[in-house]
């Protein structure tokens, strides 16, 4: 036998609460319901891939330098387009254009937008902060090991005299008194 919920009232405030429920589930704030992906298409080249590009390289070096380009057409065979999209689900969307020239199979121009510096996975790190401290920490410490190691070697070539050698090192033994 089902129950039968004796109040019209009742009725009414159960359907009011579930449809409010229904509905909070699609309110959309960052709080994770519903979940919007972010959308990529494209190749993402940074400052540092744009920098081994030299005129006069092959399509093959030009590939390997900055990927497989998304675009290439048939009417423009000695161009290759490497458009980059990002659509976050939420927040405003990205988008850079980056375009290299050839002329008989060799790269002759490139052109395009600010490539980012950084890779996708590097950006919006939570020690990259700390990353780049300790990361200038370390050229510092290896400076100055070179340095350490520099003055070892001008200290070692140096000109030896007696007079500046310890007394008590082995072969330097002092004259005897008369």
């Amino acid at each position: 036998m089902i129950a039968r919920i004796p109040s019209r009232s009742l009725k009414t405030g159960l359907m009011v609460a579930a449809l409010a429920v229904a509905l909070a589930g699609c309110s959309g704030d960052k709080w994770g319901f519903p979940y919007k992906a972010g959308v990529q298409q494209g190749n993402w080249i940074t400052q540092e891939q744009v920098a081994l590009l030299q005129p006069g390289m092959t399509r093959e070096q030009v590939r390997f330098a900055l990927g497989s380009p998304t675009l290439t057409s048939v009417l423009h065979a000695n161009r290759w387009d490497y458009p980059y999209y990002f659509k976050p689900g939420y927040g405003e969307a990205q988008e850079r254009k980056f375009t290299v020239w050839f002329e008989n199979d060799r790269l002759t121009r490139w052109e395009g937008d600010k490539q980012p510096d950084l890779q996708p996975y590097q950006i919006n790190t939570p020690n990259a902060v700390a990353d780049e401290k300790a990361d200038k920490r370390l050229t510092e410490d290896e400076a100055r090991q070179k340095e350490e190691a520099d003055q070892l070697k001008r200290d070692s070539a140096a000109p030896v005299s007696p007079l500046n050698q310890y007394p008590g090192q082995p072969g330097n033994a002092p004259e005897p008194l008369k």
